[in-house]
């Protein structure tokens, strides 16, 4: 095979062994195309995956937050894609399944993920079906449409709510500042909602809310203050009418339950560390206040003008967000385990971290 049929690509081995080697180029399978990467992201579940709980089949390539440009397709009938700046929607549909025939194909039930159950974006190259691939208008940067995916899962989040819209929000609460908690305090601040409150336990988070509009009075460091009594002070001791909870830990579930308003809801989108358990007090709590909670995964792509995808390529296109505030690190392809091991052991202060070829 000569050199044109390889590429250069992080691969996951096994638990614990990922590697930046040479590989054969993807091969294409019906109504897919090749895409060659020009910016990928590493993803907070991209950690438990390569060094805690594995992956789904070894070896693997990860990354499912990527974007790039196409450069061959396998069916004539896909040439217009050919040459076009793509963002990538990572979840792939089996077309069949209830959720499926509802359009809702981020609950289907035999998907399949790029970056998880086959090859993904930590590559040069990847194969991707043509019914993934969302045309960037040329103002929206590749580091940029890298980050489509997280915004459009807290997109995701953000619509579930019964509210008609954001902006008749008198107050919501925002606890845990990773990347997907930061894209929700952005888009709840696109959308004019005016007293968000937010949780976090690191220093640099305070600096990075502030950045993207927020008064300093409304961020509490949860390692210095009573998060519950810090809430009730801001709130007038009502609760907030929303409770974003983007942890993933039961303590901060029962935060979400215990100091929501009655009649408030609350989004649970932070992926559980471990098992969750409902104590009977805080059960009574959900049932007294009638409490609507709400599970949010994943987002909408249908190629429709309403779905998470296209709100949120809009409001790029219009500059009215700017997801770049987020990026902390920027790593060469060869660099991309660096980040990789800030991320597992925490050595240093980040939010998005981007891998560009």
């Amino acid at each position: 095979m000569n050199k044109e049929q390889k590429m250069n690509a992080w691969v996951l081995e096994d638990l614990g062994r990922i590697c930046y080697k040479e590989q054969d180029m993807p091969s294409l399978g019906e109504r897919e195309v090749l895409v060659a990467v020009k910016a990928a992201g590493i993803c907070g579940s991209d950690i438990p995956r390569i060094y805690r709980t594995g992956a789904y089949h070894y070896p693997l390539i990860p990354g499912h937050e990527f974007s790039g440009q196409v450069v061959q397709v396998q069916d004539e009938k896909d040439s217009s894609w050919l040459n076009q700046r793509v963002g990538i929607f990572p979840l792939i549909p089996c077309k069949n399944c209830m959720p499926c025939r509802k359009k809702q194909y981020e609950m289907c039930r035999n998907y399949s993920y790029l970056g998880s159950r086959r090859d993904g974006g930590f590559a040069e190259l990847v194969s991707v079906p043509v019914q993934n691939l969302l045309s960037l208008p040329e103002n929206v940067t590749y580091a940029q449409a890298a980050m489509l995916e997280p915004m459009a899962v807290a997109v995701h989040a953000v619509r579930r709510l019964s509210l008609s819209s954001p902006s008749r929000l008198d107050s919501v609460v925002i606890c845990g500042l990773g990347t997907i908690g930061m894209l929700v305090l952005m888009f709840l601040l696109e959308a004019g909602v005016k007293n968000v409150l937010v949780l976090g336990n690191k220093e640099f988070q305070e600096k990075t809310v502030t950045d993207l509009g927020l008064s300093k009075e409304n961020y509490c460091d949860i390692r210095t203050r009573d998060a519950a009594a810090w809430i009730a002070g801001r709130t007038e001791n009502m609760g907030p009418q929303v409770f974003f909870e983007c942890v993933g830990k039961k303590e901060t579930v029962h935060l979400g339950v215990s100091c929501t308003q009655p009649g408030g809801e609350i989004v649970l989108v932070g992926n559980p560390y471990s098992d969750m358990e409902l104590e009977k007090n805080i059960y009574w709590k959900i049932l007294r206040n009638q409490l609507r909670i709400y599970g949010t995964w994943n987002s909408s792509f249908t190629h429709s003008s309403d779905d998470d995808w296209h709100y949120v390529l809009e409001r790029l296109e219009k500059g009215r967000i700017a997801p770049e505030k987020l990026i902390t690190h920027r790593f060469s392809a060869e660099e991309l385990e660096k980040g990789l091991q800030i991320m597992k052991d925490k050595t240093e202060d980040y939010c998005k971290m981007i891998m560009t070829i």
